[in-house]
């Protein structure tokens, strides 16, 4: 593998049927040409990810949707509006282009439009490449399956890099400002159903649509019970019962006292906050010389409740 100065020269090796490690506002993905069996297939051996598990298909622009899609309601093309290009990914029924190795033999398809301009650039790129301006890259998180997953090119890199071969690449971006990853809807029935949340909050998918309650029985990426996980137990916990617990790594919000003998990990402001330094703590902890880590979840809603989502998975043994 190999790091590359600016998307023209990820687009090539995407073109030419390598993988590259590339930069979203959510976090660091591992893509391919979506139209590309043989090489999406790597995907899945490079991730150790179940043939089943589907992955995103990012497009550059909402209107490629008709490209990837059929049946598309009035509300998806509501929230595409609303909240494309951005942290929102919609599932909807596909066309054939959308095969099997996409969408993990569902009859679903699986689509977002990133607002990293980096990431943009390079799909650009590759529809020039392509002479095709509705191209896709597939590219879930960056990392082992079940994993956590990177928000920096480093981290990316040192989950993946001895998996990959010398001619993928990889692509710097910054760190990802969202830090969690897209909020996914069912977009397949008469209503809009969250299946995991994320940078896109169920008050904000409220102010376009309302939400159905209804259970969905669509897989999707990471909503797996055991998902973001450290090697280390992490173990979530109130402030007063954290008071009662043997010292250990700890991440939480700043008014959150650290408790005598504990190692602070990270300390953030507000919820955005933590959702931004989420995974890199996660990630520090696991390699400090403490035996657990805890973590004292935000409450309220937004983007508390897609922390409060990959904490919970991420404490799953």
């Amino acid at each position: 593998m190999r790091e590359v100065s600016g998307p023209t020269d990820a687009a090539l090796a995407l073109a030419h049927g390598h993988l590259a490690i590339l930069p979203t506002e959510t976090v660091y993905g591992l893509g391919a040409d979506a139209d590309n069996p043989e090489t999406v297939g790597r995907i899945f051996t490079t991730k150790n990810r179940p043939a089943n598990h589907p992955v995103i298909v990012h497009i550059s622009q909402q209107e490629h949707i008709y490209m990837w899609a059929t049946t598309v309601p009035d509300y998806a093309v509501d929230l595409g509006t609303a909240f494309w290009p951005g942290p929102l990914t919609l599932i909807l029924k596909r066309l054939p282009r959308a095969g099997d190795y996409l969408t993990g033999g569902q009859e679903t398809i699986a689509l977002r439009v990133s607002s990293h301009p980096v990431f943009g650039e390079v799909l650009t790129q590759l529809a020039q490449e392509k002479n095709d301006p509705s191209v896709g890259i597939a590219a879930p998180s960056a990392n082992r399956f079940g994993s956590v997953s990177p928000t920096t090119l480093a981290h990316a890199i040192e989950e993946l890099g001895e998996y990959l071969t010398d001619e993928d690449v990889a692509l710097d971006g910054g760190s990802s400002h969202v830090g969690v990853e897209s909020t996914i809807i069912d977009a397949t029935g008469s209503e809009p159903i969250i299946l995991r949340h994320g940078g896109i909050t169920a008050e904000d998918i409220e102010s376009v649509i309302k939400l159905s309650q209804s259970e969905s029985d669509v897989r999707a990426p990471g909503t797996l019970a055991s998902h973001y996980a450290p090697n280390k137990q992490l173990r979530l916990v109130t402030h007063n019962e954290l008071l009662e617990r043997q010292p250990g790594a700890l991440i939480a919000m700043s008014d959150v006292k650290t408790p005598t003998g504990f190692n602070r990990i990270a300390i953030p402001k507000n919820a955005n906050e933590y959702a931004q330094m989420l995974y890199a703590a996660i990630r520090s902890a696991d390699k400090s010389s403490e035996s657990v880590i805890y973590a004292v979840p935000p409450t309220g809603g937004g983007i508390a409740a897609a922390i409060r989502d990959r904490l919970n998975r991420a404490a799953t043994q």
